[in-house]
């Protein structure tokens, strides 16, 4: 039987990804994931797309909806969730919405870090989520600060299979990559490789959910979350074994239909 290896949330977004033993789903994904991001001087999401040394920096999420961000060689930063005292208009993949930005404190300390100008900002009030791409979601349904969906499913055996590929292709030395690249909510395990493809309809323990579309991969996944080095793998290998139309993909995004508690070890049954 498949099974749920394990939970991951981003409390900022491109920052390291951090384990936990079960998360809470809400409508708009894993409580505590993607709250928080940066934003350029023009006011556009900063990720590591643009600054693969975020990568480098860790987050861990406080129980009131703050943040403490550390990276190495610096002095923790403690972020309280901002007074919604005004609405931010930003950017993020083309389409902008309102959040609350945090202090000049936030500002400095990250901007020090990376060499450039940039704020942290929170995605604070219900009304400032964003809807769902509606080709993919229902009415009503939003997502937090991810990139288009409220999680992302991967599939071990299919990242074993991916490294195969990888093995034998051009770049043999750059492999295997291991899972943090693709940076997942869910990781399950006791599949067949890209057995996920097929998938409509699933539950993760108790907690159903919609698997709406495959994950288009982008530049953030050839980079190394340990060192913010960067290569040429896995979009070499994904343009040559998983085109599909435009998109390089691995995974699956995910629309949750009900609330509850996903936990590493939890059963994940296919029902469509």
């Amino acid at each position: 039987m498949s099974a749920l290896r394990s939970v991951h949330v981003h409390p900022v977004k491109s920052l390291a990804a951090r384990s936990v033993r079960e998360a809470a789903v809400e409508p708009w994904g894993l409580a505590g994931d993607r709250r928080w991001m940066l934003v350029d001087a023009a006011d556009r999401a900063v990720t590591q797309r643009q600054q693969p040394r975020l990568a480098l920096l860790s987050a861990r999420a406080l129980p009131d909806g703050g943040v403490v961000v550390t990276a190495p060689g610096h002095e923790p930063l403690t972020v309280p969730v901002p007074d919604p005292v005004a609405a931010l208009p930003v950017e993020l993949h083309g389409k902008k919405f309102d959040v609350v930005e945090a202090g000049p404190a936030a500002h400095a300390w990250l901007g020090a870090f990376l060499g450039t100008e940039v704020r942290l900002v929170h995605q604070d009030a219900p009304s400032y989520r964003r809807p769902v791409d509606p080709a993919y979601g229902r009415p009503g349904e939003t997502v937090s600060l991810a990139d288009g969906f409220p999680l992302l499913l991967t599939a071990v055996a299919s990242l074993d299979a991916l490294n195969t590929l990888i093995a034998d292709g051009d770049h043999p030395d750059e492999g295997p990559l291991p899972m943090d690249r693709f940076r997942p909510n869910l990781v399950v395990e006791g599949t067949e490789p890209w057995e996920e493809d097929g998938w409509r309809r699933i539950t993760v323990g108790d907690v159903p959910f919609r698997v709406v579309k495959p994950c288009g991969r982008c530049v953030v996944t050839t980079t190394d979350q340990r060192t913010a080095a960067r290569g040429k793998e896995p979009l070499r290998t994904l343009a040559r074994h998983r085109r599909r139309g435009a998109q390089l993909v691995f995974g699956q995004n995910l629309i949750p239909d009900g609330t509850g508690t996903v936990r590493a070890g939890d059963p994940v049954r296919v029902l469509e």
